[in-house]
């Protein structure tokens, strides 16, 4: 009844009877409130603070883009640090982890697929007793989904702010899969390419733009391994001993897609230098085949320039069948240069 009394009072605080959510402003994907696992309601701004400090109470707050007001009056809520609150308001910051007294500051970077080009986005999560702040940068995927499947199991989320971040956590690293299977595809087709003609120009292009593509897909991901691995232990402000296994696989699924994301990266890498010896090589053949082919238009050349000299004393030039002869000597010589590089592989 006690409890009962609290939402009713906050509902009139709220504005009564009205059928918007209380917490609809620019900025404000979300604001609600849990208790044991269960929605109780949504809220403003204004009365987060209020509702942190119950017991088995958490809020969850998400936003998009905010406003420095906005960012300002939820540090005021939540007693944020304010090198926390600077570092929310500028995006583009590297993926790590920072504590603040008992609160904890975390930056993740997001990538999804989007016209088969890979957008990448960023997170700012505030996590401390009682409370959970998002705060989404750029063309990033909305966490709509992660507060549906946390609501769908009260029993998980009754673990409060802990098990918030792990589905955060595990919403973001599970998005890289697919990005990473479309890579993969594009690299198999580049493969595939290379083994059965040489690369074009066009070709060459893509290849760099698939390393330049995984490349910041790596910096997003490995600073992120770091980021989990902190969570497999218990020596962080608030943590759950009992979450600790989920936190241990989210840090595997990060470590899988930096394996995939170093494999891909050196298929490429081969896929380019196969490209160029198979360039090498067909170089090679043509110079050979020019090489031998100067060396057989060399005979008749040479022996046209000898009787070409114009000389009187060339007893040989009086000789009534010289003219054949010469002819025979030159189609003789040609056809033995040609077999032997023909023997050789050269033609």
């Amino acid at each position: 009844m006690e409890q009962l009394k609290d939402l009713e009072s906050a509902r009139e605080r709220a504005g009564g009877g009205s059928t918007s959510p209380p917490y609809e402003r620019p900025g404000v994907v979300a604001a609600a409130v849990y208790q044991h696992g269960q929605r109780i309601r949504d809220i403003r701004i204004e009365e987060a603070g209020e509702w942190r400090g119950r017991e088995n109470a958490v809020v969850w707050i998400g936003l998009h883009e905010p406003d420095e007001v906005l960012l300002h009056q939820v540090q005021a809520e939540f007693n944020l640090h304010a090198l926390a609150i600077e570092d929310a308001a500028q995006p583009h910051q590297r993926p790590k982890l920072e504590i603040y007294g008992d609160a904890m500051f975390i930056v993740a970077r997001t990538a999804h697929m989007k016209d088969d080009e890979i957008i990448f986005g960023e997170t700012h999560l505030f996590v401390g007793r009682g409370y959970v702040v998002s705060v989404r940068h750029g063309d990033s995927s909305s966490y709509l989904a992660v507060r549906q499947r946390c609501e769908a199991t009260p029993a998980a989320l009754a673990h409060g702010e802990n098990y918030i971040l792990y589905s955060i956590l595990d919403f973001i690293v599970d998005n890289y899969m697919p990005v990473i299977e479309v890579v993969q595809e594009e690299v198999e087709k580049l493969e595939d390419l290379v083994l059965r003609q040489q690369l074009e120009k066009s070709d060459i292009e893509r290849l760099y733009l698939l390393r330049r593509k995984l490349l910041r897909l790596r910096n997003a991901v490995v600073p992120l391994v770091d980021v989990c691995r902190r969570y497999e232990h218990i020596d962080l402000p608030g943590m759950d001993p009992t979450l600790q296994s989920l936190f241990r696989d989210v840090t595997d699924h990060v470590r899988r897609v930096q394996e995939d994301i170093d494999a891909l990266r050196e298929v490429l890498a081969f896929a380019f230098e196969a490209s160029v010896m198979i360039g090498q090589t067909e170089q090679t053949a043509i110079a050979r085949k020019l090489a031998a082919w100067a060396a057989i238009l060399a005979v008749p050349t040479a022996i046209a320039g000898i009787y070409g000299m114009n000389f009187n004393d060339m007893p040989e030039l009086k000789f009534q069948y010289g003219y054949f002869v010469v002819l025979g000597v030159i189609a003789f010589l040609c056809l033995f240069l040609f077999t032997f590089f023909r023997r050789r592989k050269w033609l």
